[in-house]
């Protein structure tokens, strides 16, 4: 388990749960592998047929000057298209929010 939206389940009724993968570069890759991610700030949005993750914080890897990544820029989310549909379906409804509870290395 790399992190955890503790509070998540605390201030959010949870209806639906998924799994999806992120689409990371390789700085960021590195970076989680030693330093300590943060979900508290992170909250995803439907952009047409896409799910993007916004305000996940992944510290700097300081070795990769050049090469570095923003530590909040948006990640897309993969997800299957009738998951993506689902989701779509659940956020016409006025107050439906998308939030991450845990991010976990395979």
């Amino acid at each position: 388990m790399l992190a955890t939206h503790r509070r998540a389940r605390h201030d959010y009724h949870l209806d639906e749960i998924f799994e999806a993968g992120l689409v990371l570069k390789g700085s960021e890759v590195k970076s989680l592998r030693g330093a300590t991610p943060s979900l508290a700030e992170g909250y995803a949005r439907l952009d047409g047929s896409r799910l993007w993750l916004h305000g996940m914080h992944i510290p700097p890897l300081p070795q990769a000057a050049l090469q570095n990544h923003e530590p909040t820029r948006p990640r897309e989310c993969l997800l299957h298209k009738r998951e993506l549909k689902k989701l779509a379906a659940r956020l016409a409804v006025e107050g439906t929010t998308i939030v991450p509870l845990e991010l976990y290395q395979p």
